[in-house]
């Protein structure tokens, strides 16, 4: 038996599954990557297959330990780390879905929400009570249109036959073999379903939705022993994926903040033991609970973020990859006047507009793919200088320098067009799997793999550093342009009456 042991981090991703073998340095030693099926029924609407999700995470998970030359008994910890809100509905006694997994992405409850808010109360209710907005991007609707428009599934829910969760829960359930149905507070406090004040699912909330209370899993730290595999393998730490990079980023002090540049974008910003109710479209939301003790966060979302350049390269087909677009976006000083609004499904913060859609505005006879790509980088900068706006507002302070991560903070041009849209510092890790390292963390330190949060903030270091260098009056003329183009993208698609 080797001496060394490892944490296994499973990174269920909004596109793919990715597994990730990490040592006691904070090194990753392995990784396993797969796509798996995106569903699009509808306009608007998005969805996955619970069942590919669950055969690509096991495939990659033992494809990793399989790279790194290990078994399970090697594995001190796993932790797991999810696309939040996504909802699934599944047969406690089969173990079968009842539906598709309904993705973060999806708008089709944006009636219903647009219904609820013309009650007089409502909104400042849930935003009081979850943090939140009625907003289709959160699982409570999601779940009650699966409870409404699935045969014979409401019924069998107030049977106690159905269990609802995020992914996380999902994978939990599936990972001990139906033994343990749980959530973190972190996935928890996306559902639209939870008092994030009380720390408990809302009664009034499930009684407005009209959500048997029984479907819910029951809701638990964000470190600690939630139950073992079928492999006599702990399972230690779970948190959603925006709040796991906070926690492997080492934003452990309030004020410190984070982006993501993944599928969508995320910046959040540690606002410690309080939590700050937004006067600015962000959302207040759990940053972690660890050993009892409830830490919380501003966000902002932004639904399209890298996602931008995955739709330039598989529907337009501009570019053969990620790296390809950032190459072509360098060679021109900027997007010839064009901005790209990637409202596909909707305005994120601070606009919450379900109804915007993709606009491409100020192309002219010259406009060619290098602009494309650099507007759509641009495009991911513009977004997320946004939200900081918002955020600092909020907080009352202004950021000192922005840590971020995910795929899309490889790019140079984006990362040194954000620093200039900022007018500070940029800070990219050596190491930008903070959301996998985040998961790895907490499962760690709940079986003392690793000892405190000093050990993880040892494990941080600096990759690169992105410094403002155009002048503030250019910056300033392109964020104008920008929300320019944003308002001619906002309401555009008519809503529908609810099916």
């Amino acid at each position: 038996m080797k001496s060394e042991q490892f944490i296994l981090a499973l990174d269920q991703g909004t596109t793919s599954s990715r597994a990730l073998v990490v040592n006691h340095a904070g090194e990753v030693v392995a990784v396993s990557q797969k796509e798996y099926t995106q569903i699009y029924p509808k306009p608007g609407w998005v969805e996955h297959d619970p069942m590919e999700i669950w055969a690509s995470q096991t495939a990659v998970e033992a494809e990793a330990l399989g790279k790194a030359d290990l078994r399970h008994r090697d594995i001190a910890a796993i932790g797991i780390t999810n696309q939040r809100e996504t909802t699934v509905v599944w047969d406690k006694n089969t173990g079968k879905p009842v539906y598709n997994a309904i993705v973060w992405q999806d708008r089709r409850t944006a009636d219903y929400c647009a219904k609820l808010k013309e009650e007089e109360g409502l909104e400042h209710k849930f935003g009081d009570k979850t943090g939140l907005r009625l907003d289709p991007y959160f699982s409570g609707t999601k779940l009650r249109w699966i409870l409404e428009n699935v045969k014979g599934v409401r019924e069998r829910a107030e049977a106690g036959d159905l269990l609802f969760g995020t992914i996380d829960s999902w994978l939990v359930w599936k990972l001990t073999d139906g033994e343990v149905h749980i959530t973190d507070a972190t996935n928890a406090s996306r559902t639209l379903l939870y008092n994030i004040h009380e720390d408990d699912w809302d009664d009034e909330i499930l009684k407005i939705f009209n959500i048997p209370r029984c479907m819910l899993p029951e809701v638990k730290g964000s470190s600690e022993i939630y139950g073992h595999t079928t492999k006599k393998v702990p399972i230690a730490g779970i948190a959603g994926d925006q709040h796991a990079a906070l926690f492997g980023q080492a934003c452990f002090e309030p004020g410190m903040a984070k982006n993501t540049y993944g599928t969508g974008c995320f910046l959040l910003m540690n606002t410690g033991e309080k939590a700050i109710r937004s006067k600015n479209n962000l959302l207040t939301t759990i940053a972690w609970r660890i050993n009892g003790i409830t830490e919380y966060a501003l966000e902002g979302s932004i639904f399209m973020g890298g996602a931008v350049v995955q739709w330039l390269r598989d529907e337009l087909q501009l570019v053969r990859s990620a790296e390809e677009c950032s190459q072509l976006a360098s060679e021109v000083p900027d997007a010839g006047g064009m901005y790209l609004v990637p409202a596909f499904a909707g305005l994120g913060a601070p606009h919450w507009d379900p109804y915007a859609r993709g606009a491409c505005v100020g192309m002219t006879r010259g406009t060619n793919r290098k602009h494309y790509c650099r507007a759509a980088l641009e495009a991911i900068a513009y977004q997320s200088a946004d939200l900081a706006d918002c955020m600092e507002k909020d907080a009352g302070m202004p950021m000192t320098e922005l840590r971020v991560d995910g795929g899309a903070s490889r790019s140079t041009p984006l990362m040194q067009f954000q620093s200039d849209l900022l007018k500070l510092n940029v800070v990219r890790p050596e190491n930008v799997e903070t959301t996998a390292l985040g998961a790895a963390y907490l499962a760690g330190l709940a079986v003392g793999f690793w000892e405190s949060k000093e050990d993880i903030v040892a494990r941080w270091k600096e990759g690169a550093r992105f410094k403002p260098e155009r002048e503030d009056s250019e910056m300033n003329a392109l964020a104008t342009g920008w929300k320019r183009a944003v308002e001619r993208a906002k309401a555009w698609e008519l809503p529908e009456q609810e099916s």
